[in-house]
């Protein structure tokens, strides 16, 4: 089972959640007080399980409805996902992976890590 550990920032305090091999599978946003950052993760909990994904690496893909999980190229042409929930608010993101089929495995872990995962606080 993953987890999402919470730490503090200079600016506030984000979590990322980490597969059970310590991978760092998706990241938050950076949230003004601890409160905010733990309904965050709730959020990501509540709207993965049901959040299908809409790849916009491909010309004329279908919309999905929030939640959904977009897969997207950045900049550097690595594949990336962002987490939507329902009001349309990004809410985690991942890091940058060589092949698409890895970033959908990424999604894969957050739909099977998310809801069970503990939170934990990191130094």
């Amino acid at each position: 089972m993953g987890k999402f550990a919470i730490k503090t920032t200079k600016s506030g305090v984000k979590f990322d959640l980490k597969a059970n091999n310590g991978e760092i599978i998706a990241s938050s946003e950076v949230y003004k007080t601890l409160v905010s950052c733990k309904n965050g993760i709730e959020s990501v909990r509540k709207n993965s399980a049901k959040a299908e994904v809409e790849d916009l690496t491909v010309e004329n893909a279908p919309k999905v409805k929030h939640p959904k999980f977009q897969v997207y190229n950045d900049k550097a042409g690595e594949f990336r996902f962002r987490l939507r929930a329902t009001n349309g608010q990004i809410i985690a993101v991942s890091e940058g992976y060589k092949s698409k089929a890895s970033c959908l495995n990424g999604i894969e872990s957050i739909k099977k890590n998310a809801p069970e995962a503990e939170v934990v606080t990191v130094e």
